[in-house]
């Protein structure tokens, strides 16, 4: 059977996959530019209507039937629209602001079974051993099978301290592997930072929460304090990070970005859809101390691969635009939607795709993702193909098409432009080229850590982190470069 992806994806309790929330509500159009109501349509849905409510086996509520037809017209359109019932709805606020009840997954709905997307970090599923790419086929005793995906969800959420017990399938796994979860309150932590080595410092960003920009701000100020001295290189991790907030993307990038710099822009039908969102220091520091000018100017790598998500994708895409930063890793996933947070009546909502974003060059990452400027794959551990396990947004069904083209152009990216006023327009390619991604090859085996203490959850290990061993030496030869022209001076 073809795998269908049910076009919902839920945190256990929180946020869609890299969702861009834009919290507000979206005019509607002038009566004038609406076209007349297609009544032969109408007429066989409520005739469906009728036959449903005479002729199926058991009494169905009215209620029951217009959610699901609303929950219908909206997952049709694309694998991010998405009606919010009363509950699912306050669910995404809560999570949004980083506390939430649950198990700290990250789930959509394929073939009929729930898809781990991505566990959150420092969660009851991280902490238990549950990865991305798993499959739940029960719930307790309950198979997963013929569930909606908010209603698998429904089961999974509980009183903190309850126990529920997952069955998963996990290629490579001959036989079903269980896990018993115990439920808590998820504080989700999305900033951790430390120096890897002397002078040099890594933030790691897990998700974009409204309070993102402003934790990555006082990070940067424990980096450089215990440091005792200007940083060399700085390494910003958004490995696996499946977005969030917009306002939070910008911040970030705010932080390393001259003031008015182009960060994002957006394009849709609706007026109010088309914005451009520029740099501003009011959108990282509220009360916060002042961060070192050399912030600004310090060498970067942003690490990436194909769980990069939307708000990470922004951020990306904006340092690399503007020559701020080295990107480094693996093809984003390639979610270049804007969503719209539309209330419904007093307690539900509507997620709606109101536009696309654009990079300051002008570049729709729908589908595409950020190509990094040097390609690094994750260690080949075992002859494991970890290309294999990827899912990105031109995978799923229906996903919104690329105004500039389908087909991922990995030799490609346009120069940056830094009068904030992209030239590119919406329906052609960019016309400037950089030359071809350098590529990194991984190590044919993996190392051996049989004599090293295994990490804790979250934990940053350089010498387990293939990819941050690469990213780190780029910003040693970016040292050297800078002092052999200086020298050339």
């Amino acid at each position: 059977m073809q795998a269908k992806v049910q076009k919902i994806s839920l945190l256990l309790a929180g946020t869609g996959l890299g969702a861009l929330l834009a919290v507000g509500a979206t005019a509607l159009a002038d009566k004038d530019n609406l076209s007349p109501l297609p009544i032969n349509e109408l007429r066989a849905f409520t005739e469906v209507y009728a036959r449903i409510k005479q002729d199926y086996v058991e009494p169905v509520e009215d209620k029951k039937l217009i959610n699901e037809a609303i929950n219908g017209m909206l997952t049709g359109l694309d694998p991010h629209s998405a009606y919010l019932d009363p509950e699912a709805f306050k669910d995404l606020k809560v999570s949004t602001s980083g506390e939430f009840g649950g198990l700290g997954l990250e789930v959509n709905q394929e073939d009929g079974l729930v898809r781990i997307i991505s566990p959150i970090e420092d969660t009851p599923a991280f902490r238990a051993g549950i990865k991305a790419g798993d499959y739940i086929m029960k719930i307790d005793d309950a198979p997963v099978r013929g569930l909606s995906l908010n209603d698998a969800v429904t089961k999974m959420r509980g009183k903190p301290n309850t126990k529920v017990t997952l069955t998963v399938l996990r290629k490579g796994e001959t036989k079903p592997l269980t896990f018993e979860l115990t439920r808590a309150i998820i504080k989700v932590q999305s900033v951790k930072s430390k120096l890897i080595e002397p002078n040099y410092g890594y933030v790691r960003l897990t998700q974009f929460q409204e309070r993102s920009a402003e934790d990555v701000a006082r990070a940067l100020d424990k980096l450089y304090k215990d440091n005792k001295a200007e940083l060399k290189g700085l390494i910003l991790d958004l490995r696996n990070d499946p977005g969030g907030v917009l306002t939070a993307a910008v911040g970030v990038s705010s932080i390393f970005l001259p003031d008015d710099a182009l960060v994002v822009y957006t394009d849709g039908r609706a007026g109010d859809s088309k914005i451009r969102l520029t740099a501003s220091r009011d959108t990282y520091d509220r009360g916060a101390k002042d961060l070192p000018a050399a912030v600004k100017k310090v060498p970067m790598v942003v690490l990436v691969n194909s769980g990069s998500a939307s708000a990470s994708e922004i951020v990306a895409g904006a340092l690399q635009d503007q020559k701020r930063a080295v990107v480094v890793g693996t093809q984003t996933f390639g979610k270049g939607s804007v969503q719209t947070i539309l209330p419904v009546g007093k307690d539900a909502a509507i997620k709606l795709t109101t536009a696309r974003y654009f990079t300051p060059a002008g570049r729709s990452i729908q589908a595409k993702g950020i190509v990094p400027d040097i390609e690094v794959e994750e260690a080949t551990l075992n002859g494991v193909d970890v290309s294999a396990f990827r899912v990105r947004e031109a995978d799923l069904e229906h996903h919104l098409s690329n105004p500039q083209g389908e087909e991922p152009k990995q030799d490609a990216r346009p120069d940056a432009k830094t009068d904030n006023q992209p030239e590119a327009r919406l329906d052609t390619a960019p016309k400037t080229a950089a030359k071809p991604a350098d590529k990194a090859k991984p190590a044919a085996k993996g190392r051996d850590d049989k004599d090293e203490e295994p990490l804790k959850p979250g934990e940053i290990s350089l010498k387990k982190d293939y990819q941050l061993q690469q990213a780190l030496n780029v910003l040693k030869v970016q040292q050297v470069v800078s002092r052999t022209a200086a020298l050339i001076k």
